[in-house]
């Protein structure tokens, strides 16, 4: 085939190899055109060797924008906040017509073998006897135990503790709804002043048929007035009810405790003449009110008093620690055993609260023994047997050591109780044999003060002779307190028949002995858990 005669596409065929020319021809044989033709291919190869390089474009990813936003000042966002401290009022509300009415029910004891979170049961055939209240106090409350040591730092008088206590101690709610009621009337016959007047509280309620003045101790600011001051005081407290806590009977106790603050005297005696009965009682009273509350206001007149106490207390150089109280003025030969009572429950009031009470306790003890073996002569402590009795006396003569007067082992068995001595000690043994066998009260006027101190004493005492006790007493107080209907007196226990030296201080008296008794369920600590029922 001539390759003049091939296609033009066919000459540019790389694959297509000419092999039909002779070798042996020579090269200017060859057309112009086809070395031409190689000169460009082989051009063409050359650059087909070489690189060039082209730098990759390098796309950047996507960004997103944040728009910061502008700073804050800092002490700008801290705004500034004003707290102001705001004292919660709470009004007190004087109860009309309150729960109690005519309290003449059958007291149901309430047995527990041990404490349980529980509401006291109602005592049968009283639906309107439910007066079982929590009162006001601080969470580190106390209640004043018995004895000398750690046993006086917790107590009951408040919440479901005294729900427990009055249960398990032989307590209902009749006899709370009682002493509820008692603090009504107390708290309608307060003077604006703060003061309970002995022969001026009627005027402050506006309940007719008035109550009747006292006509014992009735000179203004007098023994009589800071006395009866006190003791309602002590029968708020011992409810639960003090001056910090808010609560209805809150501005009660605080006007109380602010006027018998004032009628304090620099020596931290009280009032017109500054006795030390009336002593004994408005010590514990403010003792009482500061070991419940820790208030730093109650703190130095609480201990200005019993200072005040101390260095009056009787002391010979036979007695190494002192003994007991006279009415005024240091007199060793004339220790009397009502006045003292008061003081050693005052000095109780103040260790339980922290305050010092010196040699007074001590002292106290001297008294008790001796006075306890001067009127007793040819008894012996150790010789008694379980059925033995013995008396207490009303004065004693720690010079002499002799004794006047008897019948007042209710003050020695509380004493003896507070001093530290317990079931099984010959001398308590023997003063509540006494006690059970000549003084359980049958029916009411009573001689209330005996009632008082011994109530105390046969609580703490315990066992069989404690439910003997609690049976009648309680019945006849709660039959004995007047009720709806009876205007002014409602609340209250009538004063006439009750027997005892100066019960003429009249209705404010017979009424805080008879609330006073009622409270004993949880007022104090028991020294022994001798028994686990009541």
């Amino acid at each position: 085939m001539n390759h003049d005669e091939l296609p033009e596409e066919e000459l540019f065929d790389q694959e297509y190899i000419d092999d039909t020319y002779d070798d042996d021809e020579p090269v200017s044989a060859t057309p112009a055109w086809i070395i031409s033709l190689s000169v460009h291919c082989l051009l063409l190869l050359i650059m087909s060797t070489i690189i060039f390089y082209r730098p990759e474009e390098i796309i950047p990813p996507t960004q997103r924008v944040y728009i910061k936003p502008d700073p804050i000042d800092k002490k700008e966002e801290k705004k500034e906040v004003k707290i102001e401290e705001v004292e919660l009022k709470i009004d007190e509300v004087v109860v009309k017509d309150p729960v109690l009415t005519d309290l003449k029910v059958e007291v149901e004891e309430i047995e527990f073998e041990e404490p349980v979170e529980t509401e006291v049961v109602q005592p049968k055939g009283r639906e309107e006897a439910v007066a079982v209240s929590d009162a006001g106090g601080t969470a580190a409350f106390m209640a004043i135990g018995a004895g000398g040591g750690a046993s006086g730092k917790v107590g009951f008088r408040q919440g479901s503790g005294k729900k427990n206590a009055l249960g398990k101690n032989g307590g209902s709610r009749a006899t709370e709804t009682a002493v509820e009621a008692a603090l009504l009337w107390f708290q309608r016959h307060q003077s604006e002043n703060g003061m309970w007047d002995v022969d001026g509280y009627m005027d402050n309620c506006n309940d007719n048929p008035k109550c009747e003045p006292g006509t014992a101790h009735t000179q203004e600011n007098s023994g009589g007035d800071t006395a009866c001051t006190a003791y309602a005081l002590l029968c708020f407290l011992g409810s639960g009810y003090e001056h910090k806590t808010p609560g209805k009977f809150k501005k009660t106790v605080k006007k109380g405790l602010d006027w018998l603050k004032q009628y304090q005297n620099k020596d931290g005696s009280f009032g017109k003449g500054g006795r030390n009965y009336e002593n004994g009682i408005c010590t514990m009273a403010l003792c009482e009110a500061y070991a419940m509350t820790g208030d730093k206001l109650l703190k130095e007149p609480a201990q200005r008093a019993i200072d005040n106490l101390l260095a009056r207390q009787n002391k010979t150089d036979k007695f190494m620690y002192g003994c007991g109280w006279d009415y005024k003025a240091l007199k060793p030969t004339r220790n009397d055993s009502s006045v003292t009572g008061w003081c050693v429950m005052a000095l109780k009031a103040a260790k339980s609260g922290g305050l010092d009470v010196g040699d007074g306790w001590e002292g106290s003890k001297a008294w008790l023994e001796n006075a306890w073996l001067a009127a007793n002569p040819g008894l012996r402590v150790d010789s008694l047997g379980s059925d033995s009795q013995s008396t207490f006396c009303y004065t004693y003569d720690q010079v002499g050591h002799s004794t006047k007067g008897a019948k007042l082992e209710c003050v020695g068995a509380v004493c003896s109780v507070f001093l530290g001595k317990k079931p099984g000690d010959g001398i308590l043994d023997s003063l509540v044999n006494t006690i059970m066998a000549k003084q359980i009260p049958q029916t009411y006027p009573c001689n209330t003060y005996y009632l008082y101190y011994n109530t105390l004493a046969m609580f703490q005492y315990g066992g069989d002779d404690w439910k003997e006790w609690n049976r009648n007493f309680s019945h006849i107080l709660i039959d004995a307190q007047h009720g709806a209907g009876t205007g002014c007196f409602k609340g209250s226990w009538d004063y006439e028949g009750t027997k005892f030296h100066g019960h003429e201080v009249g209705r404010l008296l017979s009424t805080a002995y008879c609330c006073l008794s009622l409270q004993v369920y949880y007022r104090y600590k028991r020294i022994t858990d001798r028994n686990k029922r009541v």
